[in-house]
């Protein structure tokens, strides 16, 4: 037997219109797929696009690099549930108003003509 492929022609960059995407994101995919098969010279596809052959690199470049990137293997499994940031509980929030009261308390008598409230009575009505 020979080295023929049997079976169907593989798709080449005319395989990114099966993909999801806007007609013009696909379209620049596949140019700039067929510069890299050799089927469109760079300044071919760069006119194709209406781009700077320097641009059509760069977007190559972008394109190859998020591929590779996206390929990167990753750890089999659902990933780790991070635990619940715990935040200050009713205690510690009651034990800081707490705090805070003492110090207000302990900065009022240490002011100067300043003088505590008589038996913790309310301010508002003065009596006659």
């Amino acid at each position: 037997m020979g080295d023929a492929m049997r079976g169907r022609k593989p798709p080449g960059p005319e395989f990114v219109q099966r993909l999801q995407g806007s007609a013009v994101s696909k379209g620049r995919a596949e140019v700039i797929l067929k510069t890299l098969t050799g089927q469109l010279r760079v300044q071919e596809a760069s006119a194709l696009l209406g781009i700077t052959p320097q641009r059509l690199h760069m977007l190559r470049q972008e394109g190859l690099q998020a591929l590779v990137d996206r390929l990167e293997p990753q750890p089999l499994g659902r990933p780790r549930q991070a635990p619940a940031p715990a935040g200050p509980g009713p205690a510690e929030s009651l034990q800081r108003e707490l705090e805070a009261a003492r110090l207000r308390e302990e900065i009022a008598l240490l002011l100067p003509g300043r003088r505590p409230p008589p038996g913790g009575e309310k301010k508002g009505r003065r009596s006659k």
